[in-house]
């Protein structure tokens, strides 16, 4: 009888060291994904006039969020990508985490996008 027990524990114990380092380094290599830029190749937009119709529509879209966030966004970019298209970035920093709304517009001034994501954390 000991002699099967051994001969079952010699058999099983590389494939259970396997398993267990498979299940460890699967849940120590558990890192999440960055978010990707989603104005990457996008400028800085200083040299002209905010247009008047954009600024009413991100003013408009900031009065529209929560109380909370409505306080602490911020416009942090105005941006351009080369086609005529600008960009908007307000940023809100809300229970830790930032907070980015991308508000993409088209060469009519128009916004064709709008896109929400947490950019990362901050301490207070």
């Amino acid at each position: 009888m000991k002699t099967q027990f051994k001969n079952l524990i010699s058999n099983f114990a590389p494939i259970f060291l396997m398993l267990m380092t498979m299940f460890i380094l699967g849940f120590g290599c558990n890192t999440s994904k960055p978010v990707p830029d989603p104005l990457a190749g996008w400028q800085g937009d200083f040299n002209e006039q905010p247009n008047q119709v954009i600024v009413n529509d991100y003013q408009n879209y900031i009065q529209k969020l929560p109380p909370e966030e409505r306080k602490r966004a911020g416009i942090s970019d105005w941006l351009k990508d080369g086609t005529g298209q600008h960009a908007i970035m307000i940023t809100i920093g809300l229970n830790g985490t930032v907070w980015r709304h991308v508000l993409i517009y088209d060469k009519d001034n128009k916004r064709i996008k709008t896109i929400k994501y947490a950019s990362g954390d901050y301490h207070s």
